[in-house]
């Protein structure tokens, strides 16, 4: 069941209705999905087992964490510490969700982009040429108290299941960011120091079976404004990640998170860890669900380079600013454009 903006024509199952893709969907020639693509088992992202975080392989994982963020951009983690039911009822629920009368779902839909709830379609389709085979539900969920009385009530357990699952991801981010820190030769609380009173958004991303998927994408290749982002998928594989000019697919591993470094992160560090460009490709047997979370700083966090690692050797790529400021500038632009942190360098790339 997908939903299309209350401005274009309405479709109560985008699948069944239509026997192509609409124009409005279809891709540029020279922007089209390649299937023929690397399998991640021929050049995989890295699993780090987070067991030893804590324990006596610490600085061992930290080096682990710090070499994928720097040549990778993208890892997945395993012994995550969130529990498999919670992350079974975060799935669950956001299937029922889209399982909805259209009716019932379009209660919540929304294209303004500052909305700390709602529902939508593509990704700006305020001011996007070319439309993405995808729908989205996105929430602000940190502090909780102040977001989740915005939330849907339908399904019935939708709020007490989501906060669930935010409050634990959360915990998981926090410990990926301290380790992030240390692996810079920050003091381990550098980060969250630096992200002010925090913010964390969560995407009940849903992507319909497409009967034509060689010629739209899910979502087109982009990088994370945010600093960390932790997503979770369901069987369907979807996401690809650019490594060496090669799209490489991210196949699902149960009970893992994948983890990429966002926008923020890569100016904290200098430059150092890298915002890597991924997609989504969509198929036409499988509908396709994933839940990204955001964590980034608060509006009003000044980011800039740490600078501890800035040196006659190493000088300033980026100049400072508030996130506020670079998140407007992201939901201004289209996929597929020139990353938003070329706005703010300082010194050619």
């Amino acid at each position: 069941m997908a939903v299309t903006p209350p401005s274009k024509l309405l479709l109560t199952d985008l699948v069944s209705t239509v026997k192509n893709v609409p124009p409005n969907y279809i891709r540029p020639i020279n922007d089209r999905p390649n299937i023929v693509v690397k399998s991640s088992e021929d050049s995989p992202i890295p699993l780090i087992d987070l067991q030893d975080l804590y324990g006596l392989n610490h600085s061992d994982v930290i080096k682990q964490i710090g070499r994928a963020c720097q040549f990778d951009g993208f890892f997945q983690v395993k012994n995550h510490g969130v529990p498999e039911i919670i992350i079974e009822k975060m799935l669950r629920v956001a299937k029922e969700f889209y399982e909805l009368p259209e009716s019932e779902r379009l209660k919540c839909y929304s294209e303004d982009t500052s909305k700390t709830a709602r529902l939508s379609t593509s990704f700006n389709v305020k001011n996007e040429m070319v439309s993405n085979w995808r729908d989205y539900l996105r929430l602000y969920c940190y502090p909780l108290e102040d977001f989740i009385s915005e939330w849907p009530t339908n399904p019935p357990s939708f709020r007490t299941d989501v906060a669930e699952y935010c409050s634990s991801v959360r915990g998981l981010a926090i410990k990926l960011l301290e380790a992030i820190s240390e692996s810079l030769g920050l003091d381990k609380n550098y980060i969250c120091k630096s992200f002010n009173k925090h913010g964390q958004h969560i995407v009940l991303n849903h992507y319909p079976p497409c009967p034509e998927p060689e010629l739209t994408f899910g979502l087109s290749g982009h990088t994370d404004p945010n600093a960390i982002s932790i997503l979770l998928q369901d069987n369907v594989p979807g996401l690809q990640v650019l490594r060496e000019g090669n799209w490489i697919n991210v196949n699902p591993v149960p009970n893992t998170f994948i983890v990429n470094i966002g926008d923020q992160l890569q100016v904290l560090s200098n430059g150092r860890y890298k915002s890597v460009l991924h997609r989504v490709i969509v198929n036409g047997e499988k509908g396709r669900f994933s839940v990204p979370t955001f964590y980034c700083p608060s509006e009003d966090a000044v980011i800039g380079p740490a600078p501890e690692l800035v040196d006659d050797e190493h000088p300033s790529l980026y100049r400072e600013f508030t996130y506020g400021e670079y998140f407007r500038k992201f939901w201004s632009r289209q996929l597929g454009t020139e990353t938003t942190m070329g706005m703010f360098r300082v010194t050619p790339n």
